[in-house]
């Protein structure tokens, strides 16, 4: 996951999720039953063994107005008994014998000890109010986000438009070419940040959607716990930015729908999933272990009605937003992987591809700028006419970087220092490129 910087909400957004999700002072207004909140609250005590209320609320993000209507119905049902004061005089709850059955039972039937989820419905709504396809990114971004980048102005453009649209978007192209590293950069044109939540309740399954390898928090001084704070957007969830996935060869079919473990009695939430509101890119189309015809074809209703459906197992399903940009990037020929007709489901195909020789000087000054090295016009041009010349080599971005990196690594192995040789170039370029001489 790559995270991005700067990120920002303006006051109406944020005025947006307060409208649709204040903080919860009753039950009622949680959207959950006061039965799975009692559940969840005898888990907590079950794992702790005694909780004072601030301790519940940090556990639960519930404001303290709602666990206490949640305890007072716990202590009618004798599940809940106090156990006297903390420090602070605070009160300390514990569980019952007739509590811990309680909580055993409800283990049973789910092992999710967390925040208190945030209703399907709700997260519905969260998901439009949030959504990454308000098409707002002009030509003036597009360039003053890449414009350190060496990219052709017309696929600069062809990027906007596409992020715009709202459709899929396939690059393709060789290896090297840069499709994985400006995809992931992309990210940084949404620069607004938006309201995670911990998990979301579906009836009774509980799907956990915060993952802090995806979702990177920010510091926000207005969801701080406090025991009296009622008021500003449900603790629930979390102030993060938009996020990243990319995934590449290791992807299976089974991350792409909601996974229950037996052993734990947990839902976990597909990528797709957690990368709602944000870009989800699938690197290296074509190199998975399922066939490229199954895994587009798991696109198809998703990309043209915007909905996904997850099978929650036992025939149940349910439907969301499909609210993300995706992204396939392949070095394969797009027509080796779908049928021109899938294709055209797919919005946008951006081909990358090899450099001219203005483009790759301009990568190679930036990378030895980098990396401390005086620029020599006289190596760049042995570089391009003795080596790429004379072995009709293609330019590729990814070049300049790795090549004088390993004539520097030689440089510091012998003890040397200052602007590099030809003849340390040359070293990196044998080293570099598989020799077939042995062949002969």
């Amino acid at each position: 996951m790559y995270a991005m910087s700067n990120s920002r909400v303006s006051s109406s957004e944020r005025e947006a999720v307060q409208r649709l999700a204040p903080q919860p002072c009753t039950i009622l207004e949680t959207g959950l039953a006061d039965n799975f909140l009692g559940d969840l609250v005898c888990k907590h005590l079950y794992d702790a063994g005694v909780l004072d209320m601030s301790r519940l609320v940090e556990r639960l993000a519930l404001t303290g107005a709602v666990l206490e209507e949640v305890l007072t119905f716990l202590r009618k049902d004798r599940r809940v008994e106090i156990l006297g004061q903390a420090p602070g005089q605070t009160l300390r709850y514990g569980l019952t014998e007739r509590g811990r059955a309680a909580a055993r039972d409800a283990l049973a039937r789910s092992g999710y000890i967390g925040a208190a989820p945030f209703p399907v419905s709700a997260y519905r709504s969260l998901l439009k109010v949030q959504t990454i396809h308000h098409g707002r990114i002009s030509a003036h971004d597009m360039h003053r986000s890449f414009g350190a980048m060496v990219l052709a102005q017309d696929m600069l453009d062809q990027l906007g438009v596409a992020l715009n649209s709202g459709r899929a978007i396939m690059i393709y192209g060789p290896a090297g070419t840069g499709k994985t590293y400006v995809s992931s950069r992309l990210i940084r044109l949404f620069s607004e940040s938006i309201w995670v939540p911990h998990a979301i309740a579906i009836n009774e399954a509980v799907i956990e959607i915060f993952d802090p390898q995806v979702h990177r928090r920010l510091d926000d001084d207005q969801q701080q716990n406090n025991l009296l704070l009622n008021e500003g957007i449900d603790r629930r969830l979390l102030h993060c930015e938009r996020p990243l996935i990319i995934t590449g060869g290791e992807l299976t079919m089974e991350q792409l729908d909601v996974r229950y473990d037996p052993f734990t009695r947990q839902y976990q939430a597909p990528l797709q999933l957690k990368a709602s509101n944000g870009l989800f890119i699938i690197d290296d189309m074509g190199r998975q272990r399922m066939a490229p015809a199954e895994l587009l074809n798991r696109w198809i209703v998703p990309m043209e009605e915007k909905r996904d459906f997850l099978n929650l197992g036992g025939g149940r399903h349910c439907e969301l937003p499909f609210d993300l940009i995706l992204v396939f990037s392949t070095n394969i020929n797009p027509l080796e992987l779908a049928d021109e007709a899938f294709l055209r489901r797919i919005g946008y195909k951006l081909q990358f591809g090899y450099l001219k020789p203005e483009e790759y000087r301009r990568i190679w000054i930036q990378e030895t700028e980098r990396l401390g090295v005086p620029y020599d016009p006289q190596v760049l041009a042995y570089v391009l006419q003795e080596l790429y010349g004379a072995e009709n080599m293609p330019l590729v971005p990814c070049h300049p970087r790795d090549l004088l990196n390993m004539a520097l690594d030689r440089q510091r192995y012998l003890g040397g220092s200052g602007p590099l040789s030809t003849r340390e170039l040359e070293w990196a370029w044998r080293n570099y490129f598989v020799q077939l001489d042995f062949l002969g």
